[in-house]
């Protein structure tokens, strides 16, 4: 019999954006990163872009990544170049059965799927296998006492993950892969195959929405007006 490898212990890439907004329908591309590890865990490759994202970058985006209009225009690449590549970069991992982790990866996956549909490129890839550490962590300690934080710097500190320069995106993608694996060594159940994990973290999110939901309707939701699901990437 085939013994399936967990995920954690093959090679595997993250993926992570800075954006000129919060808004994933809306928000344009300012830099991009993939980070590649091998089956160690030993980074292996890093792709980075820089993108003109054809808009000015608000001030409150600048001042959590750091790149401003100005640096954007004059050393960035045009956005549909730098969506094409990013997504060809990540069609490819997937393609060959490499996951992709990105925290909070509806983000990401969203952002650049609008800027695909925005200067009508082709289809950005399906994203499948992906590894949110952002939803896993969610799900497996649902309750942050004591006002805890659950974004990517706060359980780098947590799980003593190294963070340096965080709101880049390449530190932020290199620091994704390194909590991921932290966190399959705390919960060793989570040590599974990719496409395994991938499906289990969208029942998670129905389950959730479904008990949200339950819950809305005892305190009188009309069916109409009930949220739906968070997110999952899209494709």
């Amino acid at each position: 019999m085939r013994i399936m490898r967990s995920w954690h212990r093959l090679p595997r890439a993250a993926f992570d954006l800075e954006t000129t907004g919060r808004d994933p329908a809306t928000a344009r591309i300012v830099s991009a990163s993939i980070v590649v590890a091998d089956a160690e865990g030993r980074f292996i490759g890093r792709h980075e872009w820089l993108a003109d994202p054809g808009i000015e970058i608000p001030e409150a985006a600048s001042s959590i990544h750091g790149i401003t209009t100005a640096r954007a225009r004059a050393e960035g690449r045009p956005a549909p170049v730098v969506a094409a590549e990013v997504s060809a970069s990540l069609r490819e991992l997937f393609d060959a059965g490499i996951p992709v982790l990105a925290f909070n990866a509806a983000y990401d996956f969203t952002v650049l799927d609008r800027e695909c549909r925005r200067w009508s490129l082709p289809d950005p890839p399906r994203p499948r296998p992906v590894i949110d550490p952002f939803q896993i962590h969610r799900e497996l300690e649902r309750r942050r006492e004591g006002g805890r934080k659950r974004t990517l710097v706060a359980l780098c500190e947590e799980f003593e993950v190294p963070l340096i320069q965080a709101h880049t995106s390449a530190a932020d993608a290199a620091a994704t892969l390194v909590l991921a694996d932290a966190l399959a060594r705390r919960w060793p159940e989570l040590q599974m195959p990719a496409p395994w994990l991938h499906d289990l973290q969208i029942a998670w999110l129905q389950h959730r929405a479904e008990r949200r939901a339950s819950h809305l309707r005892r305190e009188g939701w009309a069916e109409a007006d009930l949220p739906g699901p968070h997110p999952w990437p899209v494709g």
